[in-house]
């Protein structure tokens, strides 16, 4: 083994050599990959190798198809022959929420260059003779989708990698990682010693292990998957050659596929298994579990059912392997936090799909600092402190048992829940709210009053709860509403260099003393890294305040561009120390006036302003400053008198008629003003020039900023896309997110937020659309749900344009 490399992979199964083979086509060949046992001895070698294209995340769908169309072309690139059948699968649904689910998805994959199709029974019975329609709404086709033989797969990629100068070290074991005073990573294995700058973990479940090396937990849970093979079928023995598509019914939830002249099958049952929770054993290299058939008996029973040749043969093999879960299946990927040069790229449950495209991304994240592709859902900082190995374990089954779940545009699910609460949330549930977690911190969604259904059942349409939500947006707008909002990121940063440094990390101005301002922070390609509220406490101190979620990503942005001289600029995570009330509507100033001393006049405290005032037994931090449009406070209260505060400001609303409000209020709220959200309406792959944020960006700031140079490249081509805000004429379904703009038959935008606004009584939906379409009066074309509906482009803000409201 070499001594030093650029680039150190660990873990030889699909996802490790597709990132090793990434780099090497991104002209890094001083690359090394370690694996303890051989190559595809963790999950990868005991996997079902089915490759689908169906996701619900826009950019998961992007990765997945990298891979689908890699894997088509890697054996003539690579010299290796690969199994790979490419079938085309079937999709079928039993439900109508299904078939609004297959619509939404089907108009995303178009969009893509994907050429999805809907099905109907007939249809589906012409393309699987065995399958029986009955039941059956609806179909999905994926023309691309198929099974390739894992460990073919992985070998190719080793071997595109070697080809290309890459080593590859098998049976070599990493007993320890440490970081050298000269910030590179020693990595120390029982054959040997090796430097380099970079290290990828791509351990699968064993990514826990090598992250607990550097001193980093990972939410990682073990699960058992089964699939079974049958004895040979005479109907396929007689078909020869030619394959049945591949068959999911997430419904019930199983795949069913051809395997020779066999059928295989592999259901998500309800009865999720975890193991190894003590820890993994020493070895388990090309292992498996007990076979447990007991657990798969009705899905079993089901699946006959849909296609009867199932049941008229024996079983020959049953699979029962070790599968990672992070709580929301989703893998854990990217850089890690105070490591610098040190990235995760494990815990893959579909880690033969979306090998390919996971390796193309972190391969770009460690060679050129992001991928091409805002990665989020993937994001291994999505995850805060509260994602221990009690939640992970509660979420990984709960996600293992709605693998095959509709994917809703709100859904609350219940496990590991609640982790984080307010001083006031007991309030609120007494008063009957119901929650979601956000970040982990459970927020109030909505308030049904007596007799309303309650709960978090959801839709493509617009649910039961809509009812409810228009009555807290009501009271925002004409009367006075409160919100408690835990969890907000505080950090505050001081010192004497505190105003210099920031005024480098942002595209926009700092503000003066007393006042606050929204700011944009940038990747060196200009795209949109995050978006922090920027608040001038007093001289050389200063709040920025960002989303919950995105508390240990902006930490990370933050701290690894603070300059060398901590006196000068002293950074203080504040988060767990304030909570946060929302008390917002004409009738705010009226209900805080009876509570502090302090002038809340317009004069003394105008717009955009911030101010130190008491309440109760407690001073706390006041912002004129809402999400929602209207007059209103952001009260950010030291957590002890959060409850307190709460009772204060409702006590003395009564006469004034306040109501409590929730999130889906707060949203619809400010679709109206289009306001826009982190990492739904912003991320890495827009700039501010898209987002219409020019009004936030000092193009030629002498200071200079993160991305000037490629804001003034875009500046004189002119942005591809831009933000703009649609009135659609919606039937029963807003426009949910990824939803697609057409101009007659040619794709033109994309929706990112969707909604209905209740002050203007109208549909909405925020979207990128093509730059010479962002005119007001244009009229475009917004699917939803598989139906065309009209869109006008509009003028922001849709609601109170000269923001009168919120200067009042």
């Amino acid at each position: 083994m070499k001594t030093h490399a650029q680039v150190v992979v660990i873990g030889g199964g699909a996802v490790g050599c597709s990132a090793l083979y990434h780099l090497t086509e991104l002209g890094v060949t001083d690359v090394v990959l370690i694996e303890r046992d051989e190559l595809t001895a963790g999950s990868t070698w005991h996997a079902a190798g089915n490759c689908p294209n169906f996701s619900t995340s826009w950019n998961l769908i992007k990765l997945q198809r990298h891979s689908t169309k890699l894997y088509a072309d890697l054996a003539r690139r690579t010299g290796y022959d690969i199994n790979y059948h490419v079938t085309g699968s079937i999709r079928i649904a039993h439900k109508a929420d299904r078939v609004d689910e297959f619509r939404h998805v089907v108009s995303q994959a178009r969009a893509q260059g994907i050429d999805f199709q809907m099905m109907t029974p007939a249809e589906i019975k012409a393309m699987h003779p065995y399958l029986e329609t009955g039941d059956v709404l609806a179909g999905l086709w994926d023309p691309y989708d198929g099974d390739i033989d894992p460990a073919q797969l992985t070998q190719a990629m080793a071997k595109g990698a070697r080809d290309k100068g890459a080593e590859v070290h098998r049976n070599t074991r990493v007993t320890a990682i440490e970081r050298t005073a000269s910030g590179e990573w020693q990595i120390t294995t029982d054959k040997g010693t090796i430097t380099a700058e970079k290290v990828i973990n791509a351990a699968g479940y064993r990514g826990g292990e090598v992250a607990a090396m550097v001193g980093v937990y990972l939410p990682i849970i073990t699960l058992s998957h089964q699939y079974m093979v049958t004895e040979d079928i005479p109907e396929l023995v007689a078909r020869g050659t030619e394959r049945l598509p591949l068959v999911r019914d997430p419904d019930v939830s199983y795949y069913l596929r051809q395997e020779r002249h066999s059928l295989l099958l592999g259901p998500y049952e309800w009865q999720a298994t975890a193991h190894w929770l003590d820890g993994i054993p020493d070895q388990f290299a090309n292992q498996l579990f007990d076979n447990d058939l007991d657990r798969l008996g009705n899905y079993i029973e089901a699946a006959i059912g849909q296609v009867p040749i199932l049941g008229t043969v024996g079983i020959k093999t049953v699979i029962n392997g070790p599968i990672p879960y992070a709580p929301d299946g989703n893998p854990l990927m990217g850089p890690a936090p105070g490591l610098p040069g040190f990235y995760h790229a494990c815990a893959f449950t579909f880690g033969i799909v979306q090998a390919g495209g996971a390796g193309k991304s972190i391969a770009e994240w460690a060679v050129n600092g992001h991928p091409e592709w805002d990665m989020w859902p993937l994001d291994a900082r999505r995850y805060l402190p509260h994602a221990n190995k009690k939640f992970t374990l509660a979420k990984a089954i709960e996600t293992y048992q709605h693998e095959y779940g509709i994917g809703y545009p709100q859904e609350e699910r219940p496990a590991g829940r609640p982790a984080k609460t307010s001083p006031a949330y007991q309030r609120l549930k007494d008063k009957g709210a119901v929650f979601g977690a956000r970040g982990g911190w459970e927020r109030a969604v909505y308030f049904p009053k007596p007799g309303d259904k309650g709960g978090t059942d959801t839709s493509f349409r617009r649910p039961h709860w809509h009812e409810a939500v228009k009555r807290e947006c009501e009271a925002v707008e004409k009367r006075v509403a409160v919100l408690d909002l835990p969890g907000f990121t505080k950090f505050e940063i001081s010192g004497a260099g505190a105003a210099a440094w920031i005024d480098r990390m942002i595209a926009g101005t700092v503000p003066k003393v007393g006042r606050t301002a929204l700011n944009y922070f940038l990747a060196p390609s200009g795209g949109i890294v995050t978006e922090m509220t920027i608040t001038a406490l007093e001289k050389d101190r200063y709040w920025l305040i960002s989303a919950a979620a995105g508390e240990l990503h902006d930490e990370h942005w933050l701290r690894e561009h603070l300059p060398a001289d901590s006196e000068q600029v002293r950074f203080d995570n504040q988060s767990a120390r304030y909570g946060t009330l929302i008390v917002v509507g004409p009738r705010s100033r009226d209900v805080l006036a009876k509570l502090t001393e302090a002038d809340l006049s317009n004069a003394a405290f105008p717009w955009l302003s911030v101010r130190n005032i008491e309440i109760g037994y407690t001073k706390l931090i006041a912002f004129r400053v809402n999400y929602v449009g209207e007059l209103g406070w952001e009260l950010h209260v030291p957590v002890e008198h959060v409850q307190s505060i709460y009772d204060l400001v409702w006590e003395a609303g009564e006469e004034f008629g306040i109501a409590d409000f929730g999130l889906y209020a707060m949203d619809s709220l400010r679709l109206e003003k289009c306001y826009r959200s982190w990492k739904a309406d912003l991320t890495t792959e827009y700039t501010p020039a898209m987002a219409s944020l020019d009004r936030f960006v000092k193009l030629e700031k002498p200071s200079g900023f993160i991305g000037q140079e490629a804001l003034k490249r875009e500046a004189v081509a002119g942005p591809r896309e831009r933000f703009v805000p649609l009135i659609v004429d919606a039937a029963d379904a807003d426009a949910p997110a990824v939803s697609i703009v057409y101009q007659g038959s040619t794709v033109v935008g994309l929706v990112t937020s969707g909604g209905f606004g209740y002050r203007l009584n109208q549909s909405i939906a925020l979207a990128y659309v093509r730059t010479d379409l962002a005119v007001a009066g244009v009229e475009l074309e917004v699917e939803i749900l598989g139906e065309r509906r009209r869109a006008v482009v509009g003028v922001e803000p849709l609601y109170d344009p000269a923001n009168a409201r919120l200067r009042d």
